[in-house]
């Protein structure tokens, strides 16, 4: 015979194929082994079709392509005998599936089938309809299978109920035809019939109001009485499972009465008696009896049940958690963390075991754990719990050091009771877990330590011990040399000593030792190097005896191949040998930062209160969520292409570029100048935040190109040795520092001034306070509607002649602002003459949105150096 005809023997073509020594002899055997097939499909050879199709059913498994024996299963469901239907039946089912549109052609077959007089017959139309029913096929067998509920077999009622659950998925508006059978199902004697029966009515409740509510009033204490009988039942060897009577049952009984109990106290009142027995009686030392416990568990916390049983559950949940069984723990902690919603305080009294859990070796355990006590934490117990995850950090894996280290910030941010609790605790995730840090953690770390004024001396000093021991810690040594630069006189002369410290002996030459050892080592990243380098330059104004030695250290990185740390150190050189002058006004210390702003632009964090001076609740980000932006950038507010309105206040780029608040003096007595210096970018840029990308211009680039092209140190040599401190006029703290920074440029190219064209603009007083008058004329160039030419005519109202008289002027991203240098720098007095400056403004959102300045006037009067400053609004509309 040839082995590969159609009437090969089944187990002779699986040999065939197992012998196969490659893949490519397999192929070749199942295509041989096909043609076969397909030549007997053919010839229609009724002999070996239930042959054909088992073998094709084989080489379907194997995962070959087997679509052209589809129409054999149909032709074997039509035979009249019960071995050749089987095998059709269990072809349809395994190579068809309801997409195929063959399968409408089986439906009359089935139909047959289910009114056959033979009920194994029955049965087998029963389960390939369960298995492949479409909703068509549902609609048109829906009768029949109704009728089956009432069968007198009780595996044929047991199939018709599962193929009863397909049919009102499908069809959920046949649903209401099945309600009344499945109730008689829950009457029923045989376990197999009874179960089924109460997964239909499951089903139904879900898919069904009317069922919810029909089997509420009329099964509910039928239900219970059925539980009650199950779990008092004797020994059954047909239904026991580890001692325990039928806990399939049990689980099944369990989900039905959680759904009836949920949202109506009568049905829930019902069935309290039985929950609790369940609850106390069944055995937890068997797998079986830890399923019941659950489900039990689940039902208490589900339905609306009085508190005494949800202790019991909670209770049961701890024991759960003593289990040496992964699985049995892990379901335990998912529940608990739902009843946590439920009853806090029942839930509190396993917190011990709970932490524990967090040590466990299981990753999945661990993790979980950690998220529930996370949810535990409340001031009550938070130092003590803080304390512990701590304790645990230093030893726990390094995979999952970054979520403890994570949930711990997020719970000392969100439940410090003092400033000092809040910094001693950080102080100490530093030194263990700083390289898992978030960056907008250690971040809102500075802004809380630049508000707690009575703290820095101790902060900078603790700060300057744990860097001692912990130097690999890469936010460690940011945090540290950040504060080194800010508050470095504290460290050397031990200011601020708090009554539990005790003092250090530190040197000016050791404070700019800490620095260079951070900025020279190798695995120092960008930012931590641009940082070191800020405060080296801020160290070299407190420490004048060490400004040498740090311009040399300087001095190395010009020739940096890092472009941002070449223009940093070629900028702060500069200042160091060239304007020694205003350097201590340029880099004096950070003002309070405002941290409601700074939370309030960290999208996507959690609130959490860390307590203010002022008493009023602050929100920080539990360190998770990253932002979207870097910090100077989003400083700057660069995000938005808002027009500011007059008396916004929040959020507004030409406030935080020039660091001004125009919120009028009266709305804020007493703090209006503390709040406008808070918002210095500039005395930022020298002090805090993440250095922008590589590849994104540097902040210095970004402020300096709002005028032109020319470098920051250009603009620092043009400046010279003018000084520029403040007066009562200005209300910016370092303003010294932005004009040197902002200083008054060269000519720069610009487009020539055209005439108005025949356009007339009213002029405008754009700014005039007691003693200056700015105004501005417009003209159009012709055919070029997004550019406006501005001539800005200065005029002295006082008795006395200013020099030095310099004006700057910033403008939001849509607008370009191309400035030529004015007409001279000295300003008559008595407007008995006027300085004029012309400027091209280009609107990309012309029609869209309008002009909009902030402006800025410096000038020298009788050798004292004023800043006046303003915003304009009102240009007009049609620019």
């Amino acid at each position: 015979m040839n082995p590969f005809s159609s009437g090969t023997r089944l187990r002779d073509m699986i040999r065939a194929i197992r012998a196969c020594k490659t893949a490519a002899e397999e192929r070749a055997v199942v295509r041989k082994e096909c043609a076969a097939i397909r030549a007997a499909i053919s010839e229609n050879d009724q002999d070996y079709r239930h042959r054909n199709l088992a073998k094709l059913m084989f080489i379907h498994m194997l995962g070959y392509p087997t679509h052209f024996g589809q129409m054999e299963c149909l032709k074997l469901i039509a035979s009249p005998g019960f071995p050749e239907k089987r095998i059709g039946y269990l072809g349809l089912m395994l190579l068809l599936d309801e997409r195929q549109e063959v399968l409408m052609l089986v439906t009359n077959s089935i139909k047959q089938d289910l009114i056959h007089t033979n009920q194994y017959i029955v049965g087998l139309a029963l389960c390939a309809l369960g298995n492949i029913c479409s909703a068509e096929m549902a609609r048109d067998l829906a009768p029949e299978v109704e009728r089956l509920l009432q069968f007198r077999d009780p595996n044929i009622r047991k199939k018709a109920a599962l193929c009863s659950i397909r049919i009102i998925k499908k069809v959920p508006e046949l649903a209401e035809n099945f309600i009344n059978p499945a109730a008689s199902l829950l009457k029923e004697k045989h376990h197999g019939v009874l179960i089924t029966g109460i997964q239909l009515c499951t089903d139904l409740c879900k898919i069904s109001t009317e069922a919810l509510e029909y089997y509420r009033k009329k099964c509910t204490d039928g239900l219970v009485k059925v539980l009650k009988d199950v779990a008092n039942s004797p020994y059954a060897p047909e239904y026991d499972v580890s001692g325990i009577a039928d806990p399939f049952l049990h689980i099944r009984l369990l989900k039905l009465l959680r759904v009836l109990g949920q949202g109506d106290a009568d049905a829930s009142d019902s069935m309290n008696d039985i929950l609790a027995q369940v609850a106390t009686k069944t055995e937890s030392n068997k797998n079986a009896g830890n399923a019941i416990l659950y489900e039990c568990v689940s039902t208490i916390m589900t339905i609306e049940e009085s508190g005494g049983l949800r202790v019991l559950a909670v209770n049961i949940l701890g024991r759960f958690l003593s289990s040496r069984d992964n699985n049995i723990r892990y379901v335990a902690l998912n529940m608990l963390m739902k009843a946590i919603s439920l009853d806090r305080q029942a839930v509190q009294r396993h917190l011990t075991t709970i932490l524990e859990c967090v040590k466990d070796l299981d990753a999945s355990i661990r993790k979980r754990a950690l998220e529930l006590v996370y949810l535990l934490v409340n001031e009550s117990n938070v130092k003590s719990l803080t304390k512990e995850l701590i304790d645990f950090l230093e030893i726990s894996d390094p995979e999952f050091k970054g979520d403890l280290t994570a949930k711990i910030c997020s719970i000392v941010e969100k439940f410090s009771p003092e400033k000092i609790w809040y910094i001693d605790q950080m102080l100490k995730v530093l030194p263990k877990a700083g390289n898992y840090m978030k960056d907008e953690v250690w971040h809102a770390l500075i802004v809380v330590i630049t508000n707690a004024s009575d703290l820095h001396g101790y902060t900078v000093r603790s700060l300057y011990r744990e860097l001692q021991t912990a130097g690999e810690q890469e936010t460690l040594v940011r945090v540290s040399v950040w504060c080194i630069g800010e508050y470095g006189e504290m460290l050397v002369g031990n200011g601020g000593m708090l009554n539990q410290e005790d003092p250090i002996t530190v040197t000016e030459s050791d404070a700019v030792d800490v620095v260079e050892t951070a900025i020279r080592r190798h695995s120092s990243d960008l930012t931590t190097r641009a940082m070191c380098l800020i405060a080296l330059l801020k160290l070299s104004s407190r420490f004048p005896s060490c400004s040498q030695r740090i311009n040399d250290i300087v001095i190395h990185y010009k020739g940096s191949f890092v472009l941002e740390l070449q223009q940093r150190a070629m900028e702060f050189n500069s200042i160091i040998e060239k304007h020694q002058n205003i350097r201590s006004a340029l880099v004096e210390r950070m003002p309070v930062l405002d941290e409601a702003t700074y939370s309030g632009r960290r999208a996507g964090s959690v609130p959490a209160a860390v307590s203010t001076s002022q008493g009023a609740p602050l929100n920080f980000p539990n360190g998770v969520a990253k932002p979207t932006s870097t910090p100077l950038v989003d400083l700057l507010d660069f995000s938005s292409d808002d027009v500011p309105e007059p008396g916004s206040s929040g959020g507004d780029f030409l406030q935080d570029l020039l660091g001004v608040d125009p919120s009028p003096a009266s709305s804020q007595p007493g703090g209006n100048q503390a709040q406008k210096s808070g918002n210095d970018v500039l005395l930022d840029l020298l002090s805090i935040g993440t250095p922008p990308a590589p590849s994104s211009p540097s902040t210095v680039d970004m402020l300096s190109s709002v005028q032109d092209d020319k470098s920051p140190v250009d603009m620092l040599d043009k400046l010279g040795s003018a000084s520029v401190p403040r007066t009562q006029a200005s209300p910016m703290v370092g303003s010294s520092s932005m004009m040197d920074l902002l200083d008054e440029v060269g000519p720069i190219s610009s487009a020539p001034v055209a005439e108005n064209n025949g356009s007339t603009y009213p002029s405008l007083v754009a700014f005039e306070s007691g003693s200056l008058r700015v105004t501005f004329n417009f003209s159009k160039q012709p055919g070029n509607p997004q550019t406006t030419l501005v001539e800005a005519q200065f005029v002295n109202k006082s008795p006395n002649a200013y020099s030095n008289f310099i004006f700057q002027a910033a403008v939001p991203k849509f607008l370009q602002l191309h400035l030529d240098p004015a007409s001279s720098n000295t300003l008559p007095a008595s407007g008995n003459g006027s300085i004029t400056q012309k400027l091209q403004l280009t609107n990309s959102q012309h029609g869209k949105k309008s002009l909009v300045m902030r402006i800025r006037i410096g000038y020298k009067i009788n050798g004292k150096d004023v800043l006046e400053e303003g915003q304009v609004n009102n240009f007009p509309r049609d620019l």
